[in-house]
Order: C-alpha cells, then structure tokens, then sequence
C-alpha cells in the first residue's frame, strides 16, 4: 500500500489521542479539578490546530506550468474540485471537536473504574522461534548479522553453531560476536572469508525441550575482472531424457555443464521452464547449479509437475537450452477402479463471501465415468481439511463459501466415480477470504507522501441510507450454479454495507429471500438450489445499520443452464515414427471448442482392447510426442478434448503404426578387406552400416580408383545385394582403393573412408586367406557366441579348422581361446567379465599351417540387453504338437526371425515348420524323433543381435513326446473314483468327483450291463462348479446287488470308474442303508440324540446322562431300574435336552423311556460288572486333583500335607525320602483324612532334610507330588504365646513373642483372617529380628475374635493362633475355650441339583481325649494364606484358600426305587 498524506487536523487529532492514550498507564494523583484543566488546554490545542487554513496549494502548483497541468488532470480525473474537498475537510474538523469534548468524561470514567492486575504464573513452556534465522549471500570481507527471536519458559538459552561445531568467539578474537537483548539474539561475524560459507545454527534450551533453527551464509568472491555470468562459455555434457515418474515420487533432472572459465563462485545463470512457464524455488521444485551440473528436484510429484521441462542457461552468445517432456502417472488408487486424482487447483475472485476454486479433470480411459467432485478446504496453520460440497460437483469448478473473513485457505480436490473416490490432487496456494480495497485511489505527488482517498471520502454529503445497487446480472451460469453480481451504490455512507438478494420466478413480483441466514458483504454471490429449466429475476438491496435501501432494479430472466456442455470430438488423428519408443501423433481440433483446456492422448496395442493413457495432463496443442512405447509393437492412437464440464468422446482411431525409427538413409560402410586375389581381380569385403535408417539395405555402391589418383570410378554397373564383391578388369601390379556406398528405401547414404591401397597381385601360399564378417550372438551377461563366415582363399589345402584369439578392447595382447581348431565356423566363449568390451579375430587352418588373420572385429559389450529372454521348450495344449519358441524383446518392422540347427540355417525342411506372430516365433516339430535332438538357435536381423539358442537332450524329448500323447488322448482327470455312502433317510448315493468339467460334459450310469437313467427311484446330477456326479437310490434293497459303472465323456477327454458292491460289502452296505431307514422313522418322534452313559462328577458322583431330542411339552420322561420305575422328588425335565440320574455303584439294568403321541423311544444301560469301571474313574478324579505338598507346623514337629478333593485306603500313596521309601513310624507317621494324606516327621533333626516325594496310584496312573526341605532354616515362633486370653474391657493386651529363622522371617498378625495394620489403637513392633508384639490399648468387646500371627521366610514359616476374649467389668470370667479356625474351600464344589438333597455330614470326634488347650491338635487345620511384600517361591504353609483337613465326607443317594 502506498504511504497516506495525512492532513493537519488529522495529524493534531492524532496527536491528541496519543497523548491521551499514554496517560492512561501513567498514575492518577491529581484531582478531579486539575484533569479538567488538562482537558481544557487539549481543547484550546485542537481548536488552534482547527483555525489552521484547510488546505495548502502545493509548491510545486508556483514552479511550472507543468506542475499546474498535471494537478488539473489528477483532479478532474478523480472527479472532483477544491470546494468539494474543502467541504469535507470541515466535516471531519467537526467530528474531530465533538471527539476532543469526550475527552473529559472518558478519563473521569476512566479513573473511577478499579483497575485490577492479574499477574498469572507463567507456564512452562518449550522453547519455540518468533523469528528464525535467514540466510544471507555476502561478498568476501563484508560482515554478515545473524539473529533470531526467542521465546520460552523459562527463559531459553542460546548457543551457535557452525556446520554443527559450537561457535567460540575467544576461539578467534574479533571474528564473532553474539549478542542477546530481549529476547533477540544474534551472531555478528566481521570481514567474512570463503571459508566462512557453512550452515549456521542457533539452538535453543531450556528445562521443557530444545527447538533449532538453521541458516546457510555464502560468501563469493567480488569479480575483479569484470567477468559477467553471461559472459560465460557453456555447452551442455550430459543432457537429461525424457522422464517417467509417479504420483508421490521424487524425481531429480540434471544436466552436466562444461564451463568456461569455470569459476566456483560465479555459476552461470540457468532458468526452468515448465511448458513455457518459468519456475522458481519452492516446496514443490528445488533448483540448483555448481559443480558443472544444474538440477532441478520435484521431491513429491503430482500430475501438475507433468509438461515439457526446459533448461535455459545464459552465455556470452545469448542463451543456450535443453527441453525434455516429464511424463507423470496416477498413484495406484485407494480403491480399485477408482479415477485419478484432478491437477492444476487454482483459486480466483476472491472476496469476503467466497472464492471460486477451479480445476482440470483427471484422463479416463479404462474406469468408470467421473460423476463429480469433492472439494477440501483447510485454513493455514492447521492439519485438518473440511468438505466444502454434500453432493459431488458435476463440473470443475465451485464457488466455496462459508469462509472466515481474513482467514488464509488452501483447497484440494477429489473425483468421484461409481468404484469410488479418487486421491486428493495436490493442495492450492494459500489465498485470504477477503476483498481488495477497489474503491481506494492514489495520487502521487512529489515529496514524501501520496494522497489516499476512499471512495465515501468524496461524497459532499453526510449519507445514512445508501443508494440501490445497480446492473444486476450473472456472471456466470452453469448446471449448478449461478453467479450474481453488482454494482455497489453510488452513495453508500461510512457505515459497513451488506446485501440481501432476492428472487422471483418468471415475471411474476413475488419476491423470495435467497440469502437467509447469511450476510453478503461482496458485490458478487453464488446462488444454488434453483429448479431446473426455471427461468428467475433477481434484484438486490444493501443494508447498513440505518436499514434497508431500495431494491435494485431486477435483473433480466436468468435460467440455470450450462451454456456450452464438453466440447466435439477431435477430428481425423495421423500417426508417424518418431525413435524407437516414441510416435508422433497429430489430430484436427474439434469443431466445438467451448472454453477448451487440452488433450488426452491414449494408445492401444493392436489386438489388445486395453487402452492406456499417454499423458496425465491436458496437452494445449494437436500434436503431440507419444513416447514409452514398446518397441516392435503395432500401435493405434485416439484424442479426447477436455474442458471445465469433463471430456468430449473420443475421436476415430489412427491407422495401426509399426513403432521404429523414422525413415532415413544409412550410415557409411566401414571396415573394408581383401579376402583373396588372382592378379586380375579382387574379392572384397565389408562391414554393414551401424545405422540402417530403420529399413533393409537394398544395394551397395563400390567405387574404385588407383592409389595416388584423385577421380574415383565405378567398380561394376550394378550394385551389389550383399557384402561381399568381387572386382574384375584390374591390371596387375597396381594398387587399388576403394569405398562403399549402402542405399534403402530412404536413399544413398555417405560413402565410407577409401580402404587402403591393396596391391593387385596373386595369392600363391599354401596357408588359407583370412576369415571374415564376424558377428556375435547369444550374448549374456558372461559369454556369447561367435560365428563366422569362410574364407574366400583356402590355400594349398582345404581348411580343417580354425581358432580364435580374443583381448580387451585397446590392448593387443590377443589370447587364444580355443586350444584345438574348431572344425564348425561358431564357437561359444564362456567366462567373460560382464560390462567388459572385448575384440575378437579369427584364424583358418589347413595343413599348411594357419592362415591370415581377419579383420579385428568390432567391439562388444559383454552383458545381456535388456529384456531378454529364452527359448521356450513344450507342448501346444490344444494340439499336442512339440515346438520352441522364442518372444524377442526388440524388433524392427523389417526383422525376420532365422531358425538353424547346429547354427546352419533351416532353409526347407519335412520335420519342422516355423510360424511367426507379431514378436514371437515358433519352430514346430512335426513327428520328434531322435534325429531331432542337437542345438537349436534362433537370430532376429535388424534387432542389435537379439538372439537365442537351446539343446534338445534325449530325456527332454522323451518328456515332451509323453505328454504330447496325454494331450492328443486326453482323459478326464479324477479327484476319487466312484464310491458310495449311506445318507439319512436310508438312501444309497454313488458319486465321483473329477478335477475339472466342462458344461458339456456328459455321462451315463451302468449297473449290471444295463444303462439307469433319472427317474423313480433313481436320481442322477451333476455340478460342474464341484466336479461331482451323483447318482441317488432311494430304496436300497437286495436287487441292488452288483457291479456300478460311470462312464464321462468330456470333449476328446473320457474316462470311467466302477465299483463292486457284492457279498460282505453289500450286507454292510444294506444293513446300514436299513439302520438309517429305521432311526429316521424313530426320529419323527421324540428321541435320544445320546444314549444312556455313565458319567463321574468331580464330587465323584456317578450319573446316569442322556441327551433328548424333537421333544414338546406333551413329552414325559422315566427311570427304570430292573424294570422297577424310579419316582424322583422332583421331575425330570424333557424341554431341557438332557436327564441325569446318581447312581450308587450296586449291580442293575437302568433304563429311560421318552414318549408322546408321535412315539416313543428307550434307551437301557446294564451297570453290571461297572463298580470297579466307577471305582477307576473316582480315584483317576480324586488324584489327579491332589495339590502340591505343603508344610504344617506342629507341636511335634513337621507336616507334609497333600490335599485332594477326595481320598479314600484304596488309593495306593507312597511316601519316599531321597528315593528312599518311608514306612510308618513313630519318628515318620503317614496318614490321611477325607480329604487329604499327610506325613508327621516327629521331633525333626538334620537326618530328616531332604526331598520328599508322594506318589499316589489310581490304578491305571501314577501321580507324583515333591517337596524340599533340604539346608533350611524356616520361620518359626520360639516361645511366648498362649493359646488363649481372657481380659477385662479397657486393660491393655500385649501379645509378645520369640521368632527366629534365617533368613529373618517376615512377620504379620491377623485378627479373624483379617490382616491386623499398625494403628494407635492396634500397635505392631518387629524389634531386632526377634521380638514380634501386638499392644491393643483399651481393649473392647469388639476386639475378642481369633488372633494369629504368621511368622515365614523362604525355607517356609509357622502359624500360630491365640483366642482373646474380653469380658465387661463386673461380668464373670468366662472359661477359657481353644478357638477354632473357620474353614474355606479352594476349588468350591459344583452345587448340587435341587432334586438330589446333600447327605448331613458326620461329626469326627478323636479317638483319644481332647488335649490340654496348651496341646496343638495333630491333626491342624490349615492356616490362612500369608500376605507376602515380596515375591518369594512357593510357600510351604497352605494358603488361606485350601481345603479343611478334616471336611464332612458325604455321598449322593440316589432317591429309593418307588415299590
């Protein structure tokens, strides 16, 4: 924005603000009377500055005429004179009064109101750059200023970096100085030297993180010659090709520079064009130059980057340029199908209300139509994108509104097709919701300001209401949208404007608010959701804070229509060679442009229906460069124009193209020899140009003339078809030079270097002339095959062989390759360096001895060409016929495949027949034999020696002869051979199941010599899916005795199967089919799905159990035993599916009966002779749940315990000591109870550690439980304790004891197996390791109950326990009684059914008296589980949860049979 004059009273007015504004931080002491006089003095100020004249004529108006006419035209061209200004410079003096009269009252408002501080904490925050560092190009010894601002909590510190080396200014005394003010810090390095290029750094820390910011400083060198970039020679090295990337990729294009004079600090200015736009550096392209190479980076490419890409570079003969096409495919889809991502986002008008965001749509060519788009927006700063559009767009652009006024968005787009959505296209630059400030003019004048002034600024009068808007009209009209646009009123006033827009159909003056809900504040508005084929007017009105204005006038009829629709096919679309790869395709544009964007291009091969893109961005021109094609194949081009509203159809096919070179004529001839020589005439030779210009060679050319001479004459009067000439009518003794010439269809091409002189003299040695035309073949990455061709001179003898001699090219040190002469005129040479070039010579042999050598041939590149592929060796499945078959990988529209045995030609031949078709070629063999078997090559001319070959063995033969007859007397393959099985219903199904079948497969069954066909009784099918064909017999019988045969016929495919279903089988087989008739009769009614079995729950109770099937309420169910009904307390239940029944283990036939109307079913189970079956299966229960073996404490001594959930005398246990066994004793008493076995080791000494072990046998296993008791020291309770208490209410009970164990035990008291914590009114003390005590002061009632403690380290520990009972004063004492500990289980039992009622348990009294309460029980209960802080091993002392060692033992009975 330019600088705004200001005039004199808006300067004081200014300056009055200012002065007020600052007041306010400065205290208020004085009172209210000394304010007003500060108030009065400002107004007498601003009255002066008001009497001031309005307006000064300007200076430069009193120099010159000039002045004077250029002020005259400013003025009459903004429209207006001095009068008018003058008139509104005394408004705003008037407002200025009125402003400077609040003055007083504001400030007495002002000190009145309490001002509060609120000095908050200040967080902590991380480090984080206001401003961070900027790089800086500087000339040598001029100083450079680095500096960034800094903020955090607490305050961050900073420290420099160079190139990551910490920056010390005493390192180098006056070289840097860094400075920190306020936040502000910055790096001062003075007189820079080159040396002081590098990346600078300052990094940031403080306690919450560490933030870094990076700068880089160039310094070059000032050019003191004068030299300038463009004074620069440069030539191009090494230029970049056509490029091929996708979508996400990063591609780099680089073009080597040679440079002169080549100075590191002044690289020559180089330019990026993409399609004629120059490019400059950002997120999206990354430019540089030096070190002889300018590169352009696209790190993440997207079909934007797609066009022609062109380096310009400036030098002293102008400019100098490379251009290349960068062609960029969609990334794989995120959903198959799917259409590719839309390009070229851009952003237009926009304004407060909305901005216009357009793109261009995506090429389709093999997925579904595009039916619209999305469109994403995301405000700057943020991550997240929000959808603009509910309904997909159908054309490629869209008014987006809803946007924050000042707010900067970015935009991007999706398309839509019937598969799915497409990815996002690349993001839009970032563009503000706001308008430009159009109604704003500038004068310029000269001095230090401009005059700004705004379009009200110029209204004489004071304005309330605006004017109507005017020129109502569309702007825009498509299928979706409408654009309406306006003039603002002339008049508008000061205060902030908006639009309300309505509508009315046709002509009628009905008018409807458009805008509900939303307030327009630009002269232009998207309107959506008008009815198709509708025709409305529309009229505006503007709003401010006075009210409405009167409507505009309305606008002309106004339809929703898309005026122009995709545009015409393109017309008649010509294609023609261009390279190898490429084709060059041209096309007529359409006839109906509409507002046309470009092209697509697409190609197909021709017999292939798949057409592929060959751009991904529209092309603005008709013709275009195809390239990436294949090389060889036959291609057919099409066009599809593009603009706003999607693709027109697609244009009318090219004619096919053969993809080559274009036409030109051949290079020179090269190499020219003598091959032989008779004093009259010469045979010569030569080598084939290394360019044909992409046709066959029909004729060359020779010349001749005699050494010395300047005139070259014909050789002969007809050109030679092949390489090799032999020259006639020469005089001998001469020498003789000669050239070549080498024509096509294009024309004669250069003529090659004169050979040099050869003497016309006879050849009379006896050894052969030299060899010629080599040529290689078959060449791999470590060998290829050389061949040969005879010489034209055998000498004195025929040739009997010959050798070759090979060296690296550019050496002359030639190897000989093979030690004995090779009899054939090919020789593979084998063990070569890959990427290696090497020469080649060779040498004929006859018994004379060996002859000239030939020409060194060319060099060769040892390392296979891409693509490259081998003879395939097999069998035709349709015909069975043996074949080879080779697929080239390059081919010229002239190349012709040459197939040879023993690399000799296969001219004609009754054995094999070749075919080619397209690239591939095929040798068939018509009746292999052994004669067939050798080497097998094949060669591609005018394809750069693409070539194969391949070793028919005997074996190999012998493979393919075995499946060519499979093929010629095919059968059908089978998964199984006929087989049957026995359904439900009692039905017999013969099926067999085949690999494979066609749809036109047919069969036909045979049993006993006569055909079944599907009818009663019989039913035949078949699934081709599955493979399967099935034949059914609903009523299998004994007539159906017999052999059963399935005969396929498949195409030229057949086969059969039979089965033989006589004798035993056939019994089994009707015996079943009988079963299965009978048991789907019995389960038409009620049924058991299982039958009576016996069953043992884990309470080892045996159950009857049965399983019910198609059962209803009318359904009963009963126990039999012996024929006797059992009556049960409660029903059984049929509806719940299954009936059990406890059983005691007594001799009986049980027997259950199900019944209702539809039948009845009975199912019998004989338990006579099961009792030790019952007995087995307890005990296998019962030990197999026996726990791991845990210590008990006793006042004898030590107990190893072994709880089960039931144990019985017949379980045979054993008790062993060191795989000693242990017989009962009184130093080692073995026992058990109910529900455990137990060993009592009395009064234990050192004899006693060890390992124990129980071993428990329930007849068919044994079950094995260890325990160690070797090299402990357990915790235990030495002395101390009573067995019970008795205290009156308020004493103080201290419970003391002795513990001992090593290591020191942990100790922990429990009051009714509840952990006691230490507290004021329970306090627990562990003093020295040895003393333990539980202090209760002022004992109560509440804290009777039973105590314990639990004293235990890693050895094991001990429980003890203590009753206390507290009575109240006054009350007798009561009588001591032993408490006992309440039991619970650890695996509770599975509760019984209701109908069965639990057997009371016994109660145990001991044999023996009671002992003395001072006397442990030998037989303890088991303590509760201790709580340990640490982990330790598996404590000896039985947990809390374990099983009572003296349980109720109880037995189910069964309910008494009913008499």
């Amino acid at each position: 924005m330019p600088s705004r004059a200001m005039p004199v009273i808006q300067q004081k007015q200014k300056k009055v603000s200012q002065e007020f504004h600052s007041s306010q931080h400065v205290q208020q002491i004085s009172s209210r009377k000394s304010v007003s006089k500060s108030v009065k003095k400002e107004q007498v100020e601003a009255t002066e500055a008001m009497a001031e004249p309005a307006y000064k004529v300007p200076a430069f108006r009193q120099r010159q005429p000039e002045g004077m006419q250029e002020y005259q035209r400013m003025a009459a061209h903004f429209g207006r004179d001095l009068s008018s200004l003058q008139q509104e410079l005394h408004r705003m003096k008037v407002a200025t009064h009125e402003q400077v009269e609040n003055i007083e009252i504001t400030r007495e408002v002002k000190e009145k109101m309490s001002v509060r501080k609120e000095f908050q904490a200040e967080t902590p925050k991380a480090p984080d750059f206001l401003v961070g560092l900027r790089s800086h190009t500087v000339w040598e010894k001029s100083p450079v200023k680095l500096f960034c601002t800094v903020s955090g909590s607490p305050t961050p510190i900073v420290k420099w970096f160079k190139n990551a080396d910490p920056i010390d200014p005493l390192s180098a005394p006056g070289k840097y100085k860094i400075e920190s003010k306020y936040g502000v810090h910055s790096l001062i390095i003075s007189r820079c030297s080159v040396a002081d290029s590098a990346v600078y750094s300052a990094v940031a820390t403080n306690t919450e993180g560490k933030i870094k910011s990076k700068a880089t400083v160039c310094v070059r060198i000032p050019l003191l010659s004068g030299i300038h970039r463009s004074k620069l020679e440069v030539t191009f090295l090494d230029r970049f090709g056509v490029t091929f990337g996708t979508e996400g990729q990063s591609v780099t294009l680089v073009a080597n520079l040679l440079v002169v004079p080549d100075l590191p600090n002044l690289p020559p200015d180089a330019e990026w064009y993409r399609d004629d736009t120059l490019l400059k550096p950002s997120r999206w392209a990354e430019m540089s130059i030096c070190g002889g190479a300018a590169k352009l980076t696209l790190p993440h490419l997207n079909k934007d980057d797609e066009g022609l890409y062109t380096l310009r570079i400036w030098t002293k003969d102008g400019t100098t340029e490379h251009s290349a096409y960068l062609f960029v495919k969609d990334a794989t889809p995120s959903v198959a199908g799917a259409p590719g991502a839309p390009m070229d986002v851009t952003v237009s008008d926009a304004n407060k209300d909305y901005i216009l965001v357009s793109w261009k749509p995506p090429n389709t060519t093999n997925e579904p139509v595009i039916t619209g788009y999305f469109v994403d927006r995301r405000k700057s700063g943020t991550q997240d994108w929000v959808q603009c559009n509910s309904a997909p767009v159908k054309v490629c652009k869209l008014p987006v509104h809803g946007l924050t006024e000042g707010a900067s968005y970015h935009f991007r787009v999706r398309a839509v097709n019937s598969a799915g959505i497409s990815l996002p296209s690349r993001m839009s630059t970032g563009v503000t919701a706001a308008d430009v400030e159009s109604d704003v003019e500038v004068i310029k004048i000269e001095g230090k300001y401009d005059i700004v002034i705004r379009q009200e600024e110029l209204q004489g009068v004071y304005v309330t209401l605006a004017d109507p808007p005017t020129e109502v009209h569309a702007t825009e009209i498509n299928h979706t949208y409408v654009v309406l646009s306006w003039k603002p009123p002339s008049l508008r006033g000061r205060a902030p404007l908006t639009y309300l827009i309505e509508k009315s159909v046709g002509d009628s003056n009905f008018w409807q608010r458009v805008n509900t809900g939303v307030q327009i504040r630009s002269p232009r508005y998207p309107i959506y959701d008008l009815e198709d084929k509708t025709q409305y007017r529309f009229r505006v009105t503007a709003v401010n804070k006075y009210g409405p204005s009167e409507p505009s006038e309305p606008s002309e009829l106004i339809q929703k229509v898309d005026p122009h629709g995709v545009p015409s096919a393109p017309g008649q679309v010509i294609a023609s060679r261009n390279t190898k790869t490429s084709a060059f395709v041209q096309w007529d544009p359409p006839k109906h442009l509409n507002n046309l964007m470009g092209y697509y291009v697409d190609c197909c091969v021709v017999g292939s229906k798949t057409w592929m893109p060959c751009n991904h961005r529209p092309y603005k021109l008709t013709r275009f460069v195809v390239h990436g094609l294949i090389p060889g194949e036959t291609y057919t081009f099409r066009a599809q124009a593009v603009n706003a509203y999607g693709l027109s159809d697609e244009s009318q096919e090219s004619a096919p193209l053969f993809i080559d070179a274009a036409l030109t004529a051949p290079s020179a001839p090269y190499g020219i020899s003598l091959l032989s020589c008779d004093g009259s005439s010469m045979t010569l030779a030569w080598k084939r140009p290394k360019n044909t210009g992409g046709t066959k060679i029909t004729a060359y050319y020779l010349d001749k003339r005699e050494a010395g001479h300047l005139n070259w004459k014909e050789a002969s009067q007809s050109p030679a078809t092949i390489r090799v000439h032999k020259v006639e009518n020469l005089t001998a003794g001469l020498f003789y030079e000669f050239k070549v010439q080498a024509g096509n269809l294009a024309g004669v091409g250069l003529a090659s270097e004169p050979s040099k002189a050869f003497a016309c003299e006879a050849w009379t040695t006896p050894e052969p002339g030299p060899a010629y035309d080599i040529s290689f073949w078959e060449v791999r990455d470590s060998s290829l095959l050389l061949q040969w061709r005879a010489p034209m001179y055998n000498g004195a003898s025929p040739v009997t062989g010959y050798f070759v001699e090979m060296a690296k090219k550019g050496s002359s040190d030639f190897v000989t390759v093979n030690a004995e002469p090779e009899s054939h005129r090919y020789l593979k040479v084998t063990g070569l360096e890959t990427g290696a070039l090497y020469v080649f010579k060779v040498r004929a042999v006859n018994a004379a001895g060996k002859g000239k050598a030939s020409e060194v041939s060319d060099a060769v590149c040892v390392k296979a060409l891409a693509g490259t592929k081998e003879i395939e060796y097999g069998v035709d499945e349709e015909t069975g016929d043996v074949f080879l078959s080779f697929e080239a990988s390059e081919i010229s529209e002239h190349s012709k495949f040459t197939w040879s045995k023993s690399y000799k030609e296969i001219a004609e031949s009754n054995r094999v027949t070749a075919s080619v078709a397209g690239r591939r070629s095929k040798l068939t063999f018509v009746n292999p034999e052994k004669e067939d078997l050798g080497i097998y090559s094949v060669a591609v001319s005018d394809a750069n020696g693409v070539s194969a070959s391949h070793t028919i063995s005997e074996e190999e033969l012998n493979k393919m002869l075995e499946l060519s007859y499979n093929i010629r007397h095919p059968i059908v393959p089978l998964k199984t051979e006929l087989s049957y099985e026995v359904l439900e219903k009692g039905h017999v199904r013969f099926w067999l199941q085949a690999q494979k079948m066609s749809s036109a497969v047919s069969y036909r069954f045979i049993v006993n010599d006569k055909e079944v066909t599907s009818g009663e009784g019989h039913k035949i099918s078949h699934d081709v899916s599955s493979g399967v064909i099935q034949m059914t017999i609903e009523h299998f019988t004994k007539a159906n005795e017999g052999t059963y045969t399935l005969q396929i016929h498949d195409g030229k495919a057949k086969n059969q199967s039979s089965l033989v279903l006589v004798g035993d089988v056939f019994k089994a087989a009707l015996k079943e089919a009988e079963f299965q008739r009978k048991e789907h009769i019995r389960k038409q009614g009620p049924h058991f799905s299982e039958y009576l079995t016996f069953h043992v729950d884990d309470d080892c109770t045996v159950m009857l159990v049965c399983k019910l099937a198609n059962v209803k309420k009318e359904t009963t169910f009963s126990w039999f035993k012996d024929d006797e009904e059992i009556v049960l307390d409660v029903a059984p239940n049929p509806m719940s599916g299954s009936c059990a029944l406890p059983i005691p283990t007594d001799q009986g036939i049980y027997k259950a009966v199900l019944s209702d109307d539809r039948g009845k079913d009975t199912s019998v189970y004989d338990i006579s002779g099961q009792g030790k079956v019952f007995i087995v299966k307890r005990l296998s229960i019962c030990c197999s749940s026996a726990s791991e073996l845990m210590l008990q404490c006793t006042p004898e001594g030590i107990r190893l315990q072994c709880y089960m959930k039931y144990y019985t005398e017949e379980m045979k246990t054993s008790w062993f000591h060191k795989e000693s066994k242990i017989a009962s004793s009184e130093k080692m008493r073995i026992g058990g109870t109910s529900e455990m076995a137990w060993m009592q080791i009395c009064e234990p000494t050192d004899r006693e550690k060890g390992h124990y072990t129980i071993e428990i046998n329930d007849g068919k296993a044994s079950h094995t439980r260890a325990f160690d008791l070797s090299g402990q020291d357990r915790g235990r309770v030495v002395g101390g304790l009573p067995d019970v208490v008795t205290i009156m209410e308020y004493k103080t009970l201290s419970l003391t004891c002795t513990v001992w164990g090593d290591p020191q035990p942990e100790v922990t008291w429990f009051k009714n197996e509840q952990e006691v914590v230490s507290d004021a009114h329970n306090k627990i003390t562990f003093e020295s390791g040895k003393f333990s005590s539980l202090t209760i002061n002022s004992v109560t009632v509440e804290d009777s109950g039973k105590y314990s403690i639990n004293v235990r380290n890693k050895y094991g520990g001990e429980f003890v326990e203590i009753t206390v009972s507290v009575y109240k004063q006054g009350e007798e004492i009561p009588e001591p009684k032993l408490g006992q500990m309440s039991r619970s289980a650890a695996a509770p039992k599975s509760p019984a059914p209701p109908s069965k009622p639990q057997t009371p348990a016994p109660s145990m009294k001991p044999a023996t008296p009671t002992p003395p309460p001072s006397v442990k029980s030998p037989t303890p209960t088991p303590p509760p589980s201790v709580k340990a802080p640490t982990p330790a091993p598996k404590s000896p002392t039985p947990p809390r949860s374990a099983k009572s060692p003296t349980p109720p033992r109880f037995m189910r009975s069964p309910t008494p049979t009913k008499k």
